[in-house]
């Protein structure tokens, strides 16, 4: 598990990129489910963590490509390949992230 930030630190409705290899961006959504994917949209190299949060799904900055956070997939052209989804556990009010062991799309 790869310590993330404390949840306090995270609020709603925001992202945090995590510099791992490769990047992971956590997302705490407004009705206050995290999630964890790949940073990198799989259309052009841009981080997710800077685009916009809404609902499960997060639209990528560069293009308006759109992923949804639970499944990775995408929902929004011009992407065609989704992302990695990777584990989220908040323990002693500690965000960590497991990093899915799928190879990348």
């Amino acid at each position: 598990m790869i310590p993330v930030c404390p949840l306090r630190s995270l609020p709603r409705g925001e992202a945090f990129r995590l510099d791992a290899e490769p990047p992971i961006a956590v997302f705490h959504t407004e009705d206050g489910e995290i999630y964890a994917i790949d940073d990198t949209c799989t259309h052009q190299d841009a981080s997710l963590a800077d685009g916009w949060l809404e609902g499960c799904e997060v639209e990528c900055p560069l293009h308006a490509s759109r992923f949804d956070l639970r499944t990775g997939k995408v929902d929004s052209p011009p992407a065609k390949l989704p992302v990695r989804t990777h584990t989220v556990v908040v323990e002693d009010d500690t965000i960590y992230v497991i990093p899915s062991q799928e190879p990348q799309p």
